[in-house]
């Protein structure tokens, strides 16, 4: 009895001991890192779209739409 007392009092401290160094432990990644890196990834994307959308409707496409007008244009 003493023996399995003794087992279990050994296993006890030795689960104490791990938990303690991986809750005192401060490496590693943690999920507020993440989130914060993944929320300026999609802000900075989003700008990226919008910067694209802007330029495509200001100055691409009425240049494409002229050229594509001046090709077709047989009055000449």
């Amino acid at each position: 009895m003493k023996e399995k007392m003794n087992s279990t009092k050994i296993k006890t401290m030795k689960l104490y001991a791990r938990t303690s160094g991986i809750l005192a432990d401060n490496r590693g990644e943690g999920y507020i890192d993440t989130a914060i890196v993944i929320l300026i990834s999609v802000v900075l994307g989003a700008l990226l779209l919008a910067g694209l959308y802007a330029l495509f409707g200001d100055v691409v496409l009425p240049e494409l739409t002229r050229r594509i007008q001046e090709m077709f244009n047989y009055a000449g």
